[in-house]
């Protein structure tokens, strides 16, 4: 059985945003059996675009009732069938967030349309469901609306489901022979597993860890895993899995963090050595014994954590070339003209002489100061705040003086009066190179909530 599934929404976010409109259509393989559909409040204003879109201004959901009026019959409906929805992440993301802020864990297998659409019907221009259905000749009554877009997903399902049928292919069916997994292996406790970000451990019938990962939907990974025939090393994974084990980190900066310490600590069988990533060139400082600030790039070790990492030695060399144009440093000093007297550009006088002591290391540092600025973590302290384990809680990466010092969670009612629980939660650890790596690469490529200097 299916439950084929639509909403409308205030905004892209499930955390920020709520559900306008939801209809549910339940489908037996054959027929639609029952249906329902109804407005929501969503207890916020609903910006103007999005009305421009779907045509759900605030009056229309003003006497609507709340989702925790419609929830239990939602949760009705959907028990014991497949999720079924076109981007399925999406509806399945906002149905969980809002039954999450009423306490209560939904969960249900899940079938995206996109992705079997993909499979089962190659060679369409586009995939979105307005495009598809129009290849398709679907007629979309009430097109961005919850139930007619529900309505023309059940289209597509039935034209899916004769598509399987007529291949053999089964992709809709769950292919349990393939998966050989360890006789011991707990099935009843994957159905706890959360769809949360965190690191999980895979362990042998010994209880030894074999392998150590992390994600961002704990539950989607691990099934993976155990249903991956790809490679023989993935097999043989899976046949020696007796017990899974995982923890919730909330934000997925802190379980990368928590891998790769694990990784390290633990040496798992079935991990390889942490992979090696491109950056293998850096840049590194250090003050001479005469005082002055001088700079180098050069391979990087994990004895030492540089200021900045590059994918290559041009690119190193590169940008210390355009930090000694732009604050007008000494090329010797900046590991850059290996010379026992002055520096090619103290001869042409674009340096001012500290590789022939001819300008002091105070005057010549407050330029270097400048360029270290250059670098994000260059001596400063600060907290990385992102999502908790809950509502309520958030987490924290505590960097000192450009190091990694730890990690943590705190509650948010403890903060009213300064940052002592947040130094507090702080668990201390190493820092290293590919800590560096992960850092600088996750506040690059990711939206956090807040940094706090400190």
């Amino acid at each position: 059985m299916y439950a084929v599934i639509d909403i409308e929404t205030t905004g892209g976010s499930a955390r920020l945003e709520r559900i306008t409109e939801i209809a549910v259509y339940i489908h037996d393989g054959t027929r639609i059996v029952e249906e329902y559909s109804t407005l929501i409040n969503p207890e916020r204003n609903i910006p103007y675009f999005i009305t421009s879109l779907t045509g759900i201004t605030n009056e229309m959901v003003e006497d609507a009732p709340r989702f925790f009026e419609v929830a239990r019959r939602i949760v009705e409906l959907t028990e014991g069938r497949t999720f079924v929805a076109h981007n399925a992440r999406f509806d399945y993301s906002f149905i969980r967030q809002e039954f999450s802020m009423l306490g209560y864990n939904f969960k249900r297998p899940m079938l995206d349309t996109v992705a079997l659409s993909r499979k089962l019907l190659p060679g369409h221009r586009s995939y979105s469901l307005g495009n598809l259905c129009s290849d398709l000749g679907i007629e979309i009554n009430g097109r961005h609306r919850a139930s007619g877009d529900a309505l023309a997903t059940v289209r597509l399902l039935e034209l899916l489901l004769e598509k399987d049928r007529e291949l053999k292919s089964g992709s809709l069916i769950r292919n349990r022979k393939a998966a050989k997994l360890h006789p011991s292996l707990d099935l009843s406790r994957l159905e706890e597993i959360p769809e949360d970000a965190g690191i999980y451990y895979f362990h042998d019938e010994n209880g030894d860890i074999i392998y150590v990962g992390k994600s961002r939907n704990l539950s989607q990974r691990i099934a993976t895993h155990l249903s991956n025939n790809t490679s023989a090393r993935e097999m043989e994974m899976r046949s020696m899995t007796a017990d899974i084990t995982w923890e919730r980190t909330g934000s997925e900066l802190i379980a990368l963090l928590m891998e790769s310490a694990e990784i390290k600590n633990k040496k798992p069988r079935f991990n390889r050595a942490q992979r090696r990533t491109g950056f293998r060139w850096g840049i590194y400082s250090h003050t001479d014994e005469n005082g002055y600030i001088r700079f180098s790039y050069r391979n990087v070790n994990d004895s030492e954590v540089p200021l900045s990492l590059f994918t290559s030695r041009e690119n190193a060399r590169g940008k210390l070339e355009q930090i000694i144009s732009q604050y007008n440093l000494c090329q010797k000093l900046c590991g850059m003209y290996d010379t026992q007297g002055a520096c090619f550009h103290r001869q042409v006088s674009l340096c001012r002489g500290a590789c022939s002591g001819e300008e002091d290391p105070k005057s010549y540092n407050e330029r270097a100061l400048l360029a270290l600025d250059e670098f994000v973590f260059r001596e400063r302290n600060f907290f990385i705040i992102d999502r908790g384990r809950d509502e309520d809680e958030r987490s924290a990466v505590k960097i000192v003086n450009g190091k990694y010092a730890g990690f943590g969670y705190f509650s948010i009612n403890d903060v009213g009066f300064g940052l002592s629980a947040v130094h507090d939660c702080i668990k201390p650890a190493t820092d290293n190179r590919d800590i560096q790596v992960i850092i600088k690469s996750y506040l690059k490529n990711h939206r956090i909530e807040r940094i706090i200097d400190f």
